[in-house]
Parts: structure tokens; sequence; C-alpha cells
């Protein structure tokens, strides 16, 4: 198993169980995705196994992102046993309040 989750108050709470590795991030961002799809949640957050993932956790949380934004639905994701999301990258990080949850930015920079 790669990844648990429960829903509370119409969110999608994903905890990936371990860093992944190649062998298996395809699995746990598939298993988010299906869940996502199954359940149609308000909001998803994700929570991961360090607050320095490996870039295949940064890859399966990069590719359910994007699937969530596609689906206009908010993923937020969180340290290891924390509420609060992690803090933002990108143009969002300047913006953004300390109200709710607030959403990664990936891909390429925006700021050059």
């Amino acid at each position: 198993m790669v990844i648990s989750h429960h829903i509370a108050d119409g969110t999608l709470h994903v905890r990936i169980l371990h860093e992944l590795h190649v062998t298996d991030r395809a699995a746990a961002a598939l298993q988010i995705e299906s869940l996502v799809h199954a359940h149609r949640p308000a909001r998803v957050t994700v929570e991961l196994p360090s607050r320095s993932p490996s870039p295949m956790t940064f890859s399966a949380l990069a590719r359910a992102r994007r699937m969530c934004q596609s689906l206009g639905i908010p993923l937020a994701a969180t340290g290891p046993g924390e509420q609060e999301p992690l803090p933002l990258f990108g143009h969002e990080a300047g913006a953004a309040g300390a109200a709710g949850p607030r959403s990664m930015e990936h891909g390429a920079r925006h700021d050059h």
C-alpha cells in the first residue's frame, strides 16, 4: 500500500505512506486520481511523508495537482502530521494570506 485516505467535511485527505520510488510513483498518482474521480471532493489535502519530498514523491503530487486543477478542485500539501499547508512555490507565495489551504505551484518558474 502506498497511500491511505479518509474523507471528512467534503475534503479528501490522502497520506503518502513513504517516499515514492520509480516503481510506485505511478501507482500512488493513479490511486489519488481514482479517489478524486470516485468521491468528487470539494478539496484535496495530501500529507507528504517528509518536509523534503523525493523527486518521485513530488512527481506524483504534481500529477495529482494537475488533475485536480483540471477539475477545479483545490489541492494542498502538508508535511507529516501537520494541519497547515507547506510553504508555497512561485508567484502565489507572496499573495497568499494565512487563512485556509493554499495551492502549490508546480512546473516552470513564472517569475523570470
